[in-house]
């Protein structure tokens, strides 16, 4: 059994792929209570908005010491989620600080929903990429 670059990436995409679950459950949660009207927009927006580009950045992290392991097919799965992720941010509100989510426009129904179903969906996705990491990391280290 070694120890090798491959298996240091997948340690590393575990410990920020934790991270990442816990950004999608907190957005779960955060527009659960603004669906329930729980928290007004403003202070609901203020809270997610400075989590938007951490997000983002870990993931891109990752997913770059894949490439550089030579991980393509780890790499090819997130691919679509980071394609999803740089459009989003590039057709973001016009706001002054950076964010996704805009107090004006959070409360209409089919943005809500939108933000829900994303949130579930990113929270489905991170939570079946921790496995396949934690297995991948196990194939690097016996495999090796």
């Amino acid at each position: 059994m070694a120890f090798n670059f491959p298996a240091l990436s997948y340690i590393i995409a575990l410990i920020i792929d934790a991270f990442l679950i816990f950004f999608s459950l907190f957005h779960v949660i955060a527009f659960d209570e603004l669906k329930n009207d729980y928290k007004n927009p403003i202070d609901q927006c203020n809270g997610l908005n400075p989590l938007v580009l951490p997000e983002y950045i870990l993931h891109i992290l990752f997913n770059v010491l894949f490439a550089f392991a030579g991980e393509w097919i780890s790499l090819l799965i997130n691919i679509p989620l980071i394609a999803y992720h740089i459009n989003r941010y590039r057709t973001r509100p016009v706001m002054s600080q950076p964010g996704l989510y805009d107090p004006t426009s959070i409360m209409n129904a089919d943005v809500l929903d939108r933000c829900r179903k994303e949130g579930w969906i990113k929270l489905a996705f991170y939570l079946l990429s921790f496995f396949y990491y934690l297995y991948g990391m196990i194939y690097c280290l016996i495999s090796t």
